[in-house]
């Protein structure tokens, strides 16, 4: 595995590393993970890590693209080829632009590769404030091409990623495995009492709460002029937020101030992880105003689990996660992001309302077991069946496959007729669709229409034509 990045670190993309690996290691798979030379040491089983050599005055490096990445990807580039000299691997899984590397080393290796696409490179161009620099954007959108032509499999986080992949390549396999697990953990009741009392503020006090980094493209700025117009009519609101470092939480002051909102706004720069679900409980609301980018944020899933109302801009950042029936989702706007929060202050029984639908949510879409569901899945797809209809099982080996071949011994068009036709994948996919009581209540109404429209059928003899798993087929033929 290959990971540009500093690991571990308590963000973003680590967060999601050290879950992928976790769900790998659970699952029975061995990872050797290559990485940057910062970062602090995790100890799990099946788990071995080697850190690339650190270049001269370099001694950390930043979220999104930088100048700094280039040494630190050169040596990591060595440490990854050093790895695959001198170990036997099945195959290659790598993280962002550590893709570049993976999709070489696979080739090299003959072994599949595996893409794991947190971000669409090219984007974060924008996200990042480079949009003076055009050029930079055309090189990584040569980068994220190649490494998608070069990739067996692609796991996306959201739902957007997955559109930018299929305008690449509409054949590469790919799984939605949603950052829930690194999202960190719901808050436990009560324990927002002594945070609000180390704050300063009153139980009964309306609290807005933000976390996570103080980068622009997460709408500060837009939020500082929302609690603008909250004040004018909740005075007595507060809005907490947790995270920045040193420099940005002194800009951030800079411009509360300027707003008025010294005492409105209280700033707690950045706190462990371990302390935020007590933040959460503090909370009244949460806020994401994220006005760029169409990632889902990280936090999002954290903000489910909690309980707590959710306010956040209607934008598909949020919106392939988010809606009306579980958050108060508003315009990027300040008044309209601004009247949101104020909805959710001055009516707590929809806020309640909203909350307990959010946490039920948390609990049966982004579960822990579905996670590792999708995972193994992922790594069904990656084992794969070549085009002579035999499944890899790992380098100099195979086994017979069960791939239904097209008239004319010509490989199968579509991605589906291949990882279907693999009896582990099919079930994996099977238990994950139809898991748990929203699971089991599509799949009895589905059934139900099927047969409705079909009725009646004795006598009949039916034909049907698909690439997926059989299930209107079975279901036929038990009646």
């Amino acid at each position: 595995m290959i990971a540009p990045e500093p690991f571990f670190e308590p963000r973003g993309t680590p967060f999601s590393e050290f879950h992928r690996i976790r769900a790998l290691t659970s699952l029975g798979h061995t990872v050797d993970l290559a990485t940057y030379p910062f970062g602090r040491d995790v100890e799990l089983r099946g788990l071995r890590i080697f850190r690339s050599f650190r270049p001269p005055f370099v001694t950390h490096v930043g979220i999104g693209p930088s100048w700094t990445k280039v040494p630190l990807n050169l040596l990591l580039t060595l440490t990854a080829c050093r790895l695959a000299l001198t170990g036997r691997y099945d195959a290659v899984h790598s993280h962002e632009e550590g893709g570049g590397i993976g999709v070489i080393l696979a080739w090299l290796l003959r072994v599949p590769h595996l893409y794991d696409m947190h971000s669409s490179l090219p984007q974060q161009v924008t996200n990042f404030g480079y949009r003076k620099m055009p050029g930079l954007a055309w090189i990584l959108g040569r980068l994220e091409r190649l490494m998608i032509r070069g990739s067996r499999v692609v796991i996306v986080i959201c739902a957007d990623l997955e559109t930018t992949v299929r305008q690449i390549r509409v054949d590469v396999p790919t799984v939605l495995i949603e950052n829930a697990p690194g999202a960190g953990a719901g808050p436990t009741a009560g324990s927002g009492l002594l945070i609000r009392q180390a704050l300063g503020v009153a139980p009964s006090t309306p609290v807005a709460l933000y976390t996570g980094t103080f980068e622009h493209y997460q709408g500060l700025d837009l939020l500082y002029a929302a609690m603008a117009r909250v004040k004018t009519r909740r005075p007595e609101a507060r809005l907490v937020l947790v995270g920045g470092d040193a420099a940005q939480v002194a800009h951030a002051r800079r411009q509360i101030d300027a707003l008025g909102l010294t005492n409105e706004v209280i700033l707690t720069g950045q706190r462990p992880a371990e302390e935020i679900p007590g933040y959460l409980d503090a909370a009244t609301v949460l806020v994401s105003p994220r006005s760029t980018g169409t990632n889902t944020p990280l936090k999002i899933y954290q903000y489910l689990r909690s309980g707590r109302a959710i306010v956040a801009t209607n934008l598909r950042t949020h919106t392939q996660v988010l809606s009306d029936d579980f958050a108060f989702l508003a315009a990027p706007t300040p008044e309209a992001f601004g009247d949101a929060i104020l909805g959710a202050f001055e009516d707590p029984a929809r806020a309640d309302a909203i909350g307990a639908r959010a946490r039920e949510i948390a609990e049966t879409r982004y579960s822990d077991e579905a996670y590792i569901a999708k995972t193994s899945l992922a790594c069904g797809l990656l084992v794969g069946v070549d085009s002579a209809g035999t499944e890899e099982t790992g380098r100099g080996t195979a086994t017979p496959g069960l791939v239904p071949r097209t008239p004319g011994g010509t490989e199968p068009d579509h991605y589906s007729y291949t990882h279907y036709a693999n009896r582990d994948v099919a079930e994996g996919f099977e238990a994950l669709r139809f898991s748990g009581p929203i699971g089991q209540h599509l799949q009895q109404t589905q059934e139900a229409l099927l047969l409705e429209v079909l009725a009646p059928l004795e006598g009949r003899r039916i034909l049907d034509v698909g690439a997926g798993t059989g299930r209107a087929a079975l279901a036929l033929a038990a009646k």
